[in-house]
């Protein structure tokens, strides 16, 4: 399978193809061709000619191809949702869910687009300027790179991809080489549903070759990614250099919080529920469960209640829980960390095992303290439950703090006093209270505090926001209200 987008000139024969595999069985799913620097080059130079067009196209009009693009979404679901479990390891039902992501998103950033307003501004505050009519308006960014990350490929193509088209600008897809193929079919969709030519470009290829070509060129104009912090230096590094604005959603150690008022058996649910989508690769999962020690025992007992007769399996059958890691180096990755905390003393309880090579058995971890690796900067990407106690709410609060990374948080109480303290304590971006740290509402200024990123740059108002800027347009002396 290739791009839709015929005109960067290139095919899987003329072009290195590289095969895309299912996770669950190594067996191809796809083939996709690998774009080069010049491609890169090219797509640049043909989305700067594109957004001439697309700036222009009025509001309603960019409205309505977005609208019937949802539609087309909802009528191919079962396929979208299919390919993207195949490609990514997904159960079918979270699948499925994500797909129906794309559509609502894409139909409220439209909606948001439609009510970004300007302001008329009285400048009578100022002698001399009482009788000048000052206006603004919100004008897009021109061509934005946005770059996706293997896990979630639909819904941040989504969170990219219509706040851009939204506003009139264009965007350069850079597709993670895991999973690229939903993305693809989405890419078909958009064409299909009308929009014109080049204002969307997906490129596959290496993030080192094409992804570092694309972020450091002078002729784009942002760029949003979500991936590893490691990678988020790199490409604000090299963007800073042309003045390009950078949005940047990274990596992510988030911290659960459980203090003895809490409800133990719903937090332990929550926490399950908030680790184990995406056979725990997700960056806002909560990968540091803090209990407090009057209660630890009798959460660590019922977690592994929880989470011992998870069924791994084919995701495509619906009643797996749990698919594979995205590779093999992924789990290879997810087992020594696990070793790594053993060796530092933590006890496993459960799992530590893998699978077929491929998948990870949930694991539980006790004993952590909080100058563990795991309980500050070490990110597992894996269904991963280490358990670190503590013993007042100000060890909580140092603890959870005590970490570069700050994308997510949560905490259970009953005493609201207490949540809102402590919530304004923790250094995230979004802090739950009675409820995973898995949760990004459309609306959120979703982002991250510290290593994590930056707050507030996507979501239905930070995101129209970062991908416009301010026109001021004065007309002077065009009053005569006022006596000087």
């Amino acid at each position: 399978m290739i791009s839709k987008i015929e005109f960067l000139d290139y095919t899987i024969e003329e072009r290195e193809a590289t095969e895309v595999l299912n996770p669950a069985t190594n067996e191809v799913v796809g083939k996709i061709s690998m774009a080069t620097e010049g491609d890169a080059d090219k797509a640049i130079e043909r989305a700067n000619e594109a957004q001439k067009q697309w700036k222009a196209t009025p509001v309603w009009k960019r409205g309505e191809i977005l609208n019937r693009f949802a539609n087309l979404v909802e009528e191919k679901s079962e396929e979208i949702a299919r390919t993207l479990s195949l490609e990514s390891g997904k159960i079918i039902r979270e699948a499925e869910s994500e797909v129906v992501d794309v559509s609502r998103l894409f139909r409220n950033f439209v909606e948001k687009a439609r009510h970004v307003y300007g302001e008329n501004i009285p400048l009578d505050y100022q002698p001399g300027l009482e009788n000048d009519i000052f206006l603004t308006r919100r004008e897009p960014l021109g061509v934005i790179v946005g770059i996706v990350p293997f896990n979630y490929p639909t819904e941040i193509f989504s969170q990219k991809v219509a706040p851009a088209l939204s506003t009139g600008n264009t965007i350069i897809i850079k597709a993670p080489q895991d999973t690229p193929l939903a993305i693809l079919k989405l890419e078909e969709l958009l064409y299909e549903a009308g929009l014109p030519e080049n204002v969307l470009q997906v490129i596959n290829g290496s993030g080192r070759v094409v992804g570092q070509r694309l972020v450091s060129s002078p002729n784009i104009n942002a760029v949003s990614l979500t991936g590893g912090t490691d990678t988020g230096i790199a490409v604000s590094t090299s963007a800073i250099k042309q003045l390009n604005r950078v949005a940047l959603e990274l990596g992510g150690n988030d911290p659960l919080i459980v203090f003895e008022d809490a409800n133990v058996e719903e937090a332990v649910k929550q926490a399950v529920a908030g680790r184990i989508p995406m056979n725990g690769q997700t960056c806002i999962a909560n990968k540091r469960l803090i209990v407090h020690e009057s209660i630890k025992e009798q959460f660590t007992k019922l977690l592994v209640e929880e989470i011992k007769d998870i069924k791994l399996g084919n995701p495509q059958e619906p009643d797996t829980d749990m698919g594979p890691l995205i590779n093999e180096g992924a789990v290879k990755t997810v087992h020594e960390q696990v070793e790594h905390t053993i060796f530092q003393g933590a006890k496993l309880l459960l799992g530590g095992e893998i699978v077929d090579y491929r998948w990870y058995k949930p694991s539980v971890l006790t004993d952590v303290t909080p100058d563990f690796d795991i309980a500050q900067d070490m990110e597992v990407f894996g269904p991963v439950f280490p358990i670190i106690g503590f013993k007042d709410d100000e060890e909580a609060v140092e603890i959870a703090n005590n970490s570069i990374y700050g994308l997510n948080g949560a905490l259970f109480t009953k005493d609201v006093n207490r949540a809102m303290n402590i919530g304004y304590q923790i250094e995230s971006s979004i802090v739950s209270v009675n409820g995973a740290s898995a949760y990004r509402p459309d609306v959120a200024y979703f982002g991250g505090y510290k290593m994590s990123g930056y707050t507030g740059n996507e979501g239905l108002m930070g995101a129209i926001q970062g991908m416009t800027q301010v026109k001021n347009l004065a007309l002077r002396n065009s009053l005569n209200i006022y006596n000087r």
